[in-house]
């Protein structure tokens, strides 16, 4: 196997950098989101008994949308572990690493499975929930704006060569290819 490109966006495009789009793809999807859907609930009564589910689900976010990425590595039978690191007082880090290396359509379906199992069925909530359509849009804003991450990785493996390899190790993926599979690709 020979390494085709190493990705570190934390060293290739800055820690600040990357929470601040993350927050501002956040915002945007919070603002595009509640016009529309306010003007389909009107002007119902909000539960005010929403806000310590909102609170909880928010704390227990980052756990969820990692674990969602393990899901199908664990229906596949791929072996993988969650990381829980604390840099910030608020702020937990969880990350997850593969034991070994996966193939691209199994890299890709990892990365797109919390978009696919949290952020759909949120706005679908939004769009049933007339009472508690605040907080599922609160809620589903702040996992858009997890996976903005998600979707840099996904543009990055998608240009990959067919039939790459992806390693995931600490704070960065590596996409190899095999020595034979580098002239075809």
């Amino acid at each position: 196997m020979n390494c085709w490109q190493n990705i570190n966006f934390n060293k290739e495009f800055g820690i600040n950098r990357l929470y601040l789009q993350s927050f501002l793809i956040g915002l945007l999807m919070f603002i595009l989101l509640y016009i529309p859907f306010s003007v389909k609930h009107g002007t119902t009564d909000l539960e005010e008994s929403g806000i310590i589910p909102l609170m909880i689900a928010l704390f227990l976010l980052p756990i969820i949308h990692s674990f969602m990425h393990i899901l199908p590595l664990i229906i596949m039978n791929k072996r993988a572990r969650l990381i829980y690191r604390r840099n910030a007082i608020w702020f937990p880090i969880i990350n997850y690493y593969t034991k070994k290396h996966l193939s691209k359509k199994a890299s890709l379906l990892a990365a797109i499975a919390p978009t696919l199992l949290i952020t759909i069925p949120g706005i679908m909530a939004i769009y049933l929930f007339s009472e508690y359509y605040i907080y599922f849009l609160i809620f589903t804003s702040a996992h858009a704006a997890m996976t903005f991450t998600d979707f840099l990785y996904i543009i990055y493996i998608s240009k990959a060569p067919k039939r790459s390899y992806i390693e995931n190790s600490t704070n960065e993926i590596t996409i190899l290819v095999s020595s034979d599979n580098k002239s075809a690709g």
